[in-house]
């Protein structure tokens, strides 16, 4: 790569939660795993926020109920160790992105975007970095990623997701094309399943298909989106990894009183706020990653918790209500009275990206 070109580095653990649970005990490396509360100990109660591979082949994925993620798969293993685990892991392996470069967007607690055009290591070429940072979080974490290299964000996310998990892929310049060209269509980044089936009518299955098609005919057909799938198929991306940005969050809370302290009240509440919810992510045709539950007692003491998915989490109430009360377990008592109940959606992003599953085990 040039040195006038950017040079952008895809960090994505694989199995992040899933692999910390199999480092605690090794023995699950063995077994199809999932991240959530047992349902059969919870009442049904809980949702998937990952799992391994061996269990990904049952059709296991976050986001889930841990119900339904039973019934796929009724002889895996369930295990959650917290978030405040997960989160100490992350920073870990943050404050190795840190030795590198101040130029970091920070997607998850398990992905990330580098720009290391211009590295406080002083080196040239990106791909030795990639190197250099999986290795350093191996030795540190004992945790594998998944790397991609390239001179634009789109590039490098695709080339993370190419070759995972523990690979590093590079897409330099005079190779995009041809990338692009044979990726499926369901591949691209922001293609997502409503998406496919109106892409197979059109008969585009591939990016060489994608790319034969006017700016013009694709904005009739996908509205704004057309023209990311235009500038996408030519490998363009001017977005620069955002490292200032603020992180832009969308919420409802409803204040009681008197204080409320039945379970079905709070369900009935948080039930409530997640449909309003739903319809403000709606209106701002956003999606996030991340649930963050408020509550504060009679006592006025407040306690937030939060959950964060592999992929966006879909706009729907129930879900937003499952995520909210499997949080509840792990706050005080409401029989000492919930004064105030809220949900927040951040790690946002447009609609038109949507998540893509990549079966490479097939």
């Amino acid at each position: 790569m040039k040195s006038s070109i950017r040079s952008i580095i895809h960090v994505d653990m694989d199995a992040f939660y899933a692999s910390i649970e199999e480092r605690k005990d090794p023995s699950l490396k063995k077994k199809p795993l999932i991240v959530a509360r047992d349902p059969r100990q919870t009442g049904g109660r809980g949702v998937v926020s990952t799992a391994n591979y061996k269990a990904r082949k049952f059709g296991v994925h976050s986001a889930m109920s841990a119900m339904k993620a039973f019934e796929l798969c009724p002889q895996a293993v369930f295990r959650f160790s917290g978030f405040d685990l997960y989160r100490s892991v992350s920073n870990q392996i943050h404050d190795i992105f840190h030795e590198y470069t101040e130029v970091i967007e920070y997607v998850a607690l398990d992905e990330a975007y580098l720009d290391v055009t211009h590295n406080k290591k002083h080196l040239s070429d990106p791909i030795q970095i990639a190197r250099m940072i999986q290795n350093e979080i191996w030795d540190t974490t004992h945790l594998t990623c998944s790397v991609g290299v390239s001179y634009n964000k789109f590039l490098a996310k695709e080339a993370s997701d190419y070759a995972k998990p523990v690979g590093i892929t590079v897409i330099a310049q005079r190779d995009a094309l041809e990338f692009l060209g044979r990726l499926p269509i369901e591949k691209f980044r922001g293609v997502g399943k409503k998406t496919v089936p109106k892409m197979r009518e059109l008969a585009i299955n591939n990016g060489q298909d994608l790319i034969s098609w006017s700016q013009m005919d694709l904005i009739k057909h996908f509205g704004k989106f057309g023209y990311v799938l235009y500038q996408r198929a030519r490998a363009i991306d001017e977005r620069p990894v955002e490292y200032q940005r603020v992180r832009k969050s969308i919420g409802k809370e409803r204040t009681f009183g008197p204080a409320i302290d039945t379970q079905s009240e709070v369900d009935d509440e948080l039930q409530r706020i997640a449909g309003m919810v739903v319809k403000a992510m709606d209106d701002k045709k956003k999606h996030g990653k991340t649930l963050v539950l408020k509550i504060r007692y009679a006592d006025f003491s407040t306690f937030t918790k939060r959950v964060t998915m592999d992929n966006y989490l879909k706009n729907s109430s129930e879900e937003y209500f499952a995520l909210a009360n499997d949080l509840l377990v792990d706050m005080p008592d409401i029989a000492k009275g919930v004064r105030l109940l809220g949900i927040t959606i951040t790690n946002l992003d447009d609609l038109t990206y949507e998540n893509i599953v990549l079966h490479l085990f097939d």
